[in-house]
């Protein structure tokens, strides 16, 4: 088959649209027969190119496909009302983005807006709260991890090192005027004991400081 034509299977499934070669190819639609339902752009028998497929369930994806995957720029709507706008690799969210928590449930309101990997928060990110509370800096695999900045709606903040979702390592907690609270070193969330962290001496013998050193060599 080659041009314009409809195909109807045998589990229930219809394709009405274009064909090359006996294979959808160019834009049509194609009807599943629990309900979900794609139209768009086809290429070899895959969906290709801009489209949109909407199931059963309510979920709803409209954007860019390539060989039968999301992939590029794409809007993924949830069944629950969450949403998720930005870059799409092999059928996961891969690359800048954001994702809105829209449902009726305890997380409703949270916004994250940064780098995603694999389907994941990794890379910076911005996540918003909404209460006032923000927190920006690193993500792993959908967790706080490296370097990071929590700043409550009070003000108050905290700046330092992550890991897992929780303080890990050197953090500085400040006042909502700026003052510092505590310095120090934390695991998990807790905090352990008071460290300051202060410049290096321009000579001599360094030792929990930082600064800039240049060798001899550059």
């Amino acid at each position: 088959r080659h041009g314009q034509g409809t195909d109807t299977f045998a589990n229930g499934d219809k394709y009405v649209g274009g064909f090359k070669d006996d294979e959808s190819h160019g834009q049509g639609n194609y009807t599943y027969a629990n309900g979900d339902k794609y139209v768009g752009g086809h290429k070899d028998g895959e969906k290709h190119g801009q489209g949109a497929t909407t199931w059963s369930d309510g979920e709803k994806y409209v954007g860019e496909y390539k060989e039968g995957k999301k992939h590029g720029q794409g809007s993924y709507t949830y069944a629950n009302g969450d949403k998720y706008i930005g870059d799409y690799k092999t059928g996961k969210p891969h690359g800048q983005g954001k994702y809105f928590y829209l449902a009726d449930n305890q997380f409703k309101g949270y916004i994250h807006v940064g780098e995603y990997k694999n389907g994941k928060r990794n890379g910076q990110g911005t996540f918003t709260y909404p209460n006032g509370d923000k927190y920006v800096g690193e993500y792993k695999d959908d967790k706080k991890h490296g370097q990071g900045t929590y700043t409550f709606d009070s003000g108050a903040k905290e700046v330092g090192e992550y890991k897992n979702g929780k303080l890990n390592g050197y953090v500085i907690q400040y006042n909502p005027d700026g003052s510092v609270d505590r310095e120090g070193i934390f695991e998990d969330g807790n905090f352990l004991y008071a460290q300051k962290t202060t410049p290096c001496p321009s000579s001599g013998y360094f030792h929990n400081c930082f600064g800039t050193y240049i060798f001899d060599n550059g």
